[in-house]
């Protein structure tokens, strides 16, 4: 009989004891791979050239055998019994490749990698919205959403800055009632934004009748607003502010003035 290793295609002879030892898993002489030589187990090389003895096709049904060469006697057949069952074979080594197929096979445990998986990619979207968190409050649908989850677990937004979105509904100016040579300049703003967003940094320009700037003066919250807690919770959506702002009378060539916002 012949058969073929499948990794350097080598032919080697063997017989049925070399089969029975191991139950068809021999090691190839040549490159030392274990394989099944009853893959291409054959009684006769085909004529040559050949490169590749044909593969057997496995089936899960025992094929019969009807050519008999011997056939003993019902005596000697039952005698013979007793001492076959009285001496176990001894456990012969079986290739992984001979084993049932039909038998189940020990899943690997993938949970572990599938919740390290969420937990990295939960973390990674973490890191993503507080980079965008300003964005993302700002938004009119998700910022709405995230105000109402983050009053329901009582923890507060970063408040979003978008000056464009605020505008002087009202302004006035006026002689000091009690501070001489000083201006009196008040004006009201509102919040447009969908979100609450911080008091701004106010620019107060002064200009002459054509439109050359006289003077200029920046002004931080708490230089406008004397309510701290008013300026820590910001201007709500769609809420309005009076702002109330003293200064230097520039004299008569004051005719204009402007607000801006930073």
């Amino acid at each position: 009989m012949y058969t073929q290793c499948p990794d350097c295609l080598t032919v080697f002879s063997l017989d049925a004891g070399a089969l029975a030892q191991a139950r068809g898993g021999v090691i190839c002489g040549n490159c030392e791979m274990l394989f099944d030589a009853l893959e291409t187990l054959t009684g006769q090389l085909p004529p040559e050239p050949f490169r590749l003895l044909p593969a057997h096709v496995r089936s899960e049904q025992a094929p019969k055998l009807e050519l008999a060469v011997y056939r003993p006697h019902a005596n000697t057949a039952a005698a013979a019994a007793p001492a076959m069952t009285a001496a176990p074979a001894e456990p012969a080594f079986t290739p992984h490749f001979v084993h049932d197929r039909r038998a189940p096979r020990r899943r690997a445990r993938r949970w572990p990698w599938i919740v390290t998986c969420l937990l990295l990619a939960l973390l990674l979207a973490a890191q993503v919205a507080w980079a965008k968190r300003a964005e993302l409050v700002a938004d009119p649908t998700l910022g709405a959403w995230l105000r109402q989850a983050c009053a329901a677990l009582g923890c507060e937004l970063p408040l979003v800055r978008d000056v464009r979105q605020l505008r002087v509904v009202a302004r006035d100016v006026q002689a000091h009632p009690s501070v001489p040579g000083a201006l009196m300049v008040s004006a009201t703003i509102r919040n447009d934004a969908p979100f609450a967003q911080p008091f701004p940094v106010v620019t107060l320009t002064l200009s002459d009748a054509d439109g050359h700037r006289l003077a200029m003066r920046r002004l931080r919250p708490s230089e406008y607003l004397d309510d701290a807690a008013a300026i820590r919770a910001g201007l709500a959506p769609g809420a309005s502010a009076a702002l109330l702002i003293e200064v230097a009378d520039p004299g008569a060539r004051a005719v204009a003035f402007e607000f801006g916002f930073e």
